[in-house]
């Protein structure tokens, strides 16, 4: 298991503005805060990795395409978590990839929406168990 990962963002006041309404909706809390990184951590005290964001000290352009981080997805105990991710980044006015469905060529349970956030990091929510 990853203890943490580090992400840097070109606009740190306004990835912490929609980071602090989109990660509670994710099962995160927040963790460190300073004028220079903020970060969460699994909510509750459970297990997991920590998210830190950072003000990127060079400008640039971010593609999930080139050499580095190609998407953040998040595990969702329900199906129903998926939907109120998915819910909330349409509220957001985020850009959506896909819409909360099965994706089978992954395996059977795979259920999942995925989406850009504001400076166009995919992120994704999924929950693999099987519908209860």
């Amino acid at each position: 298991m990853l203890d943490h990962l580090g992400i840097n963002v070109p606009d740190l006041a306004a990835a912490k503005g929609y980071y602090d309404v989109m990660m509670p909706v994710l099962g995160f809390e927040p963790f460190f805060i300073s004028d220079k990184e903020f970060s969460y951590r699994p909510a509750g005290g459970k297990p997991g990795t920590v998210i830190f964001f950072y003000a990127a000290p060079d400008a640039s352009d971010y593609s999930r395409r080139r050499v580095g981080l190609q998407h953040l997805a998040f595990r969702a105990r329900t199906r129903p978590e998926v939907d109120a991710a998915h819910a909330k980044a349409v509220e957001l006015g985020n850009d959506i990839i896909f819409e909360p469905q099965m994706f089978p060529k992954y395996h059977e349970n795979y259920y999942a929406a995925f989406w850009h956030d504001p400076h166009g990091f995919m992120l994704e929510s999924v929950c693999q168990k099987p519908e209860a």
